[in-house]
């Protein structure tokens, strides 16, 4: 479907080695999402118009190096911290934990309804995601129903170590301070893709200068000028919590987060 299309497209565009893979991003619905979640759940990655062949190209770009993403990577800007936000913050860790802790073998995730995102690319986080959690989280923020949870594969096996939350693209930074203070937190979006026409399709992967969210195109502009196809956000607003680190810098991992996919 297009959606999945799109998805796999963007991870594809950093990862050589992941063509021909299949799976799902988190918010983007495939067959195993209930049938709300996959009508509903949209806001996290809709791309009106994405037809099917646009969708291949998707993930390729966020695969790796998200720090030097420069003008396809945005976060928010920290906050001066204000009263209650170190409170606020540490019930979401401890909620985080709690979530999680159910999860460290990964088999539970599964039998408890989490989809691993391209299980079969390699990957230095795994996200296990729930759709029925990614619909919810468009509304309301419930840290005890992470949308998705980070698994670091080590030989046959996951080692569980953190959790994402997610809220709708279009939210602004005061609704996202609510869910997590920005004082403690950056959340970030993936934005300023322009995929490149069919005929071109293989410009988008990684030694491309111009598409995927690796490239030097990141205008409408510039993107209508090569005959592209331009989304001013990939997916909603994302946000990692490591609940079983020890150290607030650990916990809320910057770094750790943009290179996710690497």
């Amino acid at each position: 479907m297009r959606l999945l299309f799109l998805a796999t497209s963007i991870f594809l565009a950093s990862s050589s080695f992941a063509q021909g893979q299949s799976g799902s991003m988190p918010g983007i619905d495939i067959s195993h999402a209930s049938g709300q979640a996959q009508s509903q759940s949209e806001d996290m990655h809709d791309m009106p118009g994405m037809e099917g062949d646009g969708t291949t190209m998707a993930m390729h770009s966020m695969e790796s190096h998200h720090m030097d993403m420069g003008p396809h990577m945005k976060m928010t800007a920290l906050r001066t911290p204000q009263p209650g936000d170190q409170a606020k913050a540490d019930e979401i860790v401890t909620a985080a934990r709690a979530a999680a802790e159910k999860y460290k073998n990964y088999k539970i995730a599964l039998a408890d309804g989490f989809r691993i995102f391209l299980p079969n690319v390699p990957q230095k986080q795994y996200h296990f995601t729930n759709y029925q959690y990614a619909f919810e989280a468009r509304n309301n923020f419930d840290p005890s129903r992470p949308t998705s949870l980070l698994y670091e594969k080590r030989g046959d096996d996951y080692k569980l170590i953190g959790v994402m939350y997610t809220a709708k693209k279009d939210a602004t930074e005061d609704q996202l301070n609510e869910r997590v203070p920005l004082s403690i937190a950056e959340w970030h979006a993936h934005v300023n893709l322009c995929l490149p026409p069919r005929d071109k399709k293989e410009d988008v992967l990684p030694q491309s200068t111009k598409f995927g969210l690796r490239g030097s195109i990141a205008t409408k502009e510039d993107c209508d000028a090569a005959g592209g196809k331009f989304y001013p956000q990939v997916f909603g607003w994302m946000v990692h919590v490591y609940p079983f680190e020890q150290k607030a810098e650990d916990i809320w991992s910057v770094e750790r987060q943009h290179n996710h996919m690497n």
